[in-house]
C-alpha cells in the first residue's frame, strides 16, 4: 500500500460565540482538512485548526505548506506511521497544527488497514467520556453568568471559565459562577498566560474559597519556575497548556516539580505519537493530563476522543469547540450527548471524514503521484 493522492481542504465555520481570551479571539473555525487515499483506495481524513498566538500558524500557511510535506509522503507506505512522521518532523519544527493533521489522517489509514477502530490500535477499550463547556472572557460579570446558564441547561456538570483579566477583575466572576453553579459543579479556569506571578498568586488565594478544580496556564509559557514557585504558593493545583508542546517539555516540567497536570493538544503536540509520549511521562510521574482543543471540528476532536478512550490518565477533557460552530461538516465520528457526554464510533480509524456537500464549496487543491 502507497500513498498515491493528498487533497487539503480549507475550512472555513464561523461560531455561534466568539471566544475570548488573554491572547486573541476565536470567532471561527479556520482550519484545514488533508484526505491521504492510497492506491487500494483507503483513506484517511486529519485536520489541522492553526491558532497563531499558541502555535504560530495561520490557515493560509498550513494550506501552503501541506503541499511540501504531501510530497514527502507521496509514494511511500503510510502504515509505517513513525517513518513517515519522523519525515514530515524532520522537514519543519514549525506547523504543529499542521503536522498533526497528518499524523490523525496516517493513523486513520492505519487504523482502516487492520480494521480496527483507533482507540483499539492504540490499546484502549471502552470507557465514558465526558467534556466541560467553555466560558470566554465575557464583558460583564452577567454575561458569564448567561453563558454558564446554557451550559446548565444543556446538562454540563464540568466547566471552563478562561481570566486572565488585569489586576483582580476575575475573582467577581469566578465569584458569580460559582454562586449560580452551585457547590457540586465543577469549575476550571484558564488563564492562557494573562497573568505575571504576583498577580496569579493574589487572584488564586482569593479563589480560594470557591473550589476551583485546577488553574490552566495561569502564568507565561516559558517561565517554568514561577509556574514551580506559584504550585509552591497556593492550594490550586496548576495545570501547564502553552508550556508543554512536546515530550521534552513535559519532561521538563514534572522533573522540576512545575505542575500538578498536563494538558495535551493534538495541534500543539504534531498528532498523536508525540501526545502518546507526553502522557507516558506524565504517568510516570503520577501527573494526570487533561486534552483540549483549538477550534477544530469534530474530525480532530474525534481523534482526541480516540486518544483519551485509550489512555486512562488522561482524565481532563475539554472538546467542546465543535458545540459551538454554526455548521458541522462531519459524517460519522464522536457524538456529544446529553452534559457533554462523548460517544465514539466502533468503526476502523477515525471512523470520521468530511463530507463531499461541504467540501464542493471548499478552497482545494490535491497532489498526486
Amino acid at each position: 500500500m502507497k500513498v498515491s493522492r493528498v487533497d487539503v481542504y480549507k475550512i472555513n465555520i464561523p461560531m455561534i460565540y466568539k471566544v475570548v481570551v488573554p491572547i486573541g479571539v476565536l470567532d471561527a473555525a479556520r482550519n484545514v482538512a488533508i484526505r491521504i487515499t492510497c492506491d487500494n483506495g483507503i483513506e484517511g481524513w486529519g485536520e489541522a485548526s492553526p491558532f497563531g498566538p499558541i502555535t504560530g500558524e495561520s490557515q493560509q500557511s498550513n494550506f501552503h505548506d501541506a503541499s511540501i510535506l504531501a510530497r514527502i509522503i507521496l509514494g511511500k507506505d503510510p502504515t509505517a506511521v513513525t517513518s513517515r512522521m519522523n519525515e514530515i518532523n524532520a522537514a519543519t519544527t514549525a506547523q504543529t497544527s499542521l503536522r498533526s493533521a497528518f499524523d490523525i489522517a496516517l493513523h486513520d489509514i492505519l487504523g482502516r488497514a487492520a480494521d480496527l477502530p483507533l482507540y483499539k490500535l492504540l490499546g484502549g477499550e471502552p470507557r465514558a467520556l465526558r467534556t466541560d463547556f467553555t466560558i470566554g472572557m465575557q464583558d460583564s460579570v452577567t454575561q458569564s453568568v448567561e453563558r454558564l446558564n446554557i451550559g446548565k441547561d444543556k446538562g454540563f456538570v464540568e466547566v471552563k471559565l478562561k481570566v486572565g483579566r488585569p489586576g483582580l477583575a476575575d475573582i467577581e466572576h469566578v465569584a458569580a459562577v460559582r454562586d449560580a453553579a452551585g457547590p457540586e459543579m465543577s469549575i476550571k479556569i484558564d488563564s492562557n498566560q494573562g497573568w505575571d506571578y504576583p498577580t496569579a498568586v493574589a487572584n488564586l488565594k482569593a479563589m480560594e474559597p470557591f473550589g476551583i478544580a485546577y488553574s490552566e496556564q495561569p502564568i507565561a509559557a516559558w517561565d517554568y519556575e514561577n509556574l514551580r514557585r506559584l504550585r509552591d504558593a497556593v492550594r490550586t493545583p496548576i495545570c501547564a497548556d502553552e508550556s508543554v508542546f512536546d515530550d521534552k517539555d513535559a519532561l521538563k516540567l514534572v522533573s522540576m516539580g512545575a505542575v500538578d497536570y498536563l494538558n495535551i493538544k493534538l495541534g500543539k503536540s504534531g498528532g498523536i505519537a508525540t501526545a502518546l509520549r507526553i502522557e507516558a511521562i506524565a504517568q510516570a510521574a503520577g501527573c494526570k493530563c487533561m486534552i483540549g482543543c483549538f477550534a477544530e471540528s469534530r474530525l480532530a476532536l474525534t481523534a482526541a476522543a480516540h486518544l483519551a478512550t485509550a489512555r486512562q490518565n488522561i482524565s481532563f477533557l475539554d472538546l467542546d469547540c465543535a458545540f459551538n460552530l454554526q455548521a458541522d461538516p462531519v459524517e460519522g465520528g464522536m457524538v456529544y450527548g446529553e452534559g457533554g457526554r462523548i460517544t465514539l464510533p466502533d468503526t476502523p480509524g477515525l471512523g470520521a471524514c468530511i463530507s463531499d456537500e461541504f467540501l464542493q464549496d471548499c478552497e482545494s487543491y490535491s497532489i498526486e503521484t
